[in-house]
């Protein structure tokens, strides 16, 4: 019998580094200020003393239960890790621990309280954490020595990573991104190095794979239809103006078509799914010559090729052009962020632009706006507090 409690105790021992921080509760940075130039009450969910980001905007940021958002941070525990942050008391808790937490694409589930990563190492291991346990735990105070995580699958040997992954409609597969060959690195600055790439499909409940796609270029921003199981958007990622940026392909690799066919003026970049049938992305108009034509926030309609344009901000203002956005999926409103850090809520029926916020540094990295999923606020990451230096995560009321 002592010999067995001796064994639990070594296994126990040896598993703590890996759990020893899941739980941990941070205490509230949560305060509430004024836009300076419109008034409106920005609430800050992170100070800002240590650097913390959003998901990417193409991926939903509040958990199902529509109070924690979950975001992701290098700094806050000495290494890349994923946090919540319960939007009406402030508390955060960290949900992840130990390395190889990829915090470059984060998925929360919609149909379930659930939040998808993958843990980097020889075989990239896609894994899911049962938030609402772990949350109600961590606030009581009695966390479980085995954790809250399910393993889901093992990518390929010799897996490399790129473009994120996304979780289907159904939430029945993930869809990965992946290069063909091992990239050079990127030179500051610089476009990002072109080897071909691809798709990949795991069947999230065997984990069984199989690839949906190869292409000849880098693959980017892979993102699955939020309405309609087994469609897939993605682009092709130069880190600067592609020649054809958008693409979407069946989940069974058949359809594989352009988005939206550019001309050699057009700069197009950031699309996401607006709902079932229609994609928003950015038309740029950041520079004289792109400015002398028309530009904006775009949504086209993926089986009928209409467009909408949504507008553009003057260019010789110090806006310059919208360069991000967000969608509401019920087709009322749209937002943009501009060159210079100001935020603009759109009226889609009207036509409306209206200015939220202003004074967000876009370094070191961008505002990002997403919407709720009731519709009624943006949560952005901002270097407001701090000139640019680190970002703070704020949600802002659109009415």
């Amino acid at each position: 019998m002592r010999s067995a409690l001796l064994i639990a105790a070594m296994i126990a021992a040896l598993a703590t580094p890996a759990l020893a921080e899941v739980g941990k509760r941070y205490p509230s940075e949560k305060r509430v200020i004024a836009d300076a130039v419109t008034g409106r009450p920005l609430t800050l969910l992170t100070s800002g003393a240590v650097g913390d980001a959003k998901i990417y905007p193409t991926h939903p940021q509040w958990a199902k239960d529509g109070v924690n958002i979950v975001f992701r941070s290098g700094e806050r525990a000495g290494s890349p890790q994923i946090f919540a942050v319960n939007e009406t008391t402030g508390d955060i808790v960290q949900l992840t621990d130990g390395p190889g937490v990829d915090i470059g694409s984060i998925n929360v589930a919609r149909l379930s309280n659930r939040v998808f990563y993958l843990r980097k190492g020889d075989t990239p291991v896609l894994k899911s954490i049962d938030l609402t346990a772990l949350l109600a735990d961590s606030k009581a105070g009695k966390l479980k020595a085995e954790g809250y995580e399910t393993s889901h699958g093992k990518l390929p040997d010799g897996f490399i990573n790129a473009g994120g992954f996304t979780l289907d409609a159904d939430e029945k597969t993930a869809y990965f991104g992946f290069d063909q060959q091992k990239a050079p690195p990127r030179a500051q600055g610089g476009p990002v190095p072109q080897v071909p790439g691809g798709i990949l499909a795991m069947d999230i409940a065997t984990g069984k794979t199989r690839t949906v796609i190869k292409s000849e270029f880098r693959m980017g921003h892979v993102q699955a239809n939020p309405f309609k199981p087994g469609e897939i958007l993605y682009c092709w990622e130069t880190g600067g103006d592609a020649p054809q940026r958008m693409w979407i392909v069946n989940a069974d690799g058949t359809g594989n078509r352009e988005v939206f066919r550019e001309s050699p003026d057009d700069w197009v970049t950031h699309e996401q799914f607006a709902d079932a049938d229609h994609v928003i992305f950015n038309l740029l108009g950041h520079t004289p010559k792109l400015s002398q034509r028309a530009t904006g926030i775009m949504v086209i309609d993926l089986r009928t090729g209409d467009i909408e344009n949504l507008g553009q901000v003057p260019f010789k203002s110090k806006a310059r052009s919208f360069w991000h956005n967000g969608v509401t999926y019920d087709g009322r409103y749209a937002a943009g962020d501009t060159f210079n850090g100001d935020l603009y809520l759109i009226d889609r029926a009207s036509g409306e632009r209206k200015l939220l916020s202003t004074g967000h540094f876009m370094k070191p990295d961008h505002l990002h706006p997403s919407f709720s999923a009731d519709n009624t606020r943006l949560l952005v990451q901002s270097g407001l507090l701090t000139e640019g230096k680190k970002l703070s995560l704020i949600v802002i009321p659109i009415n």
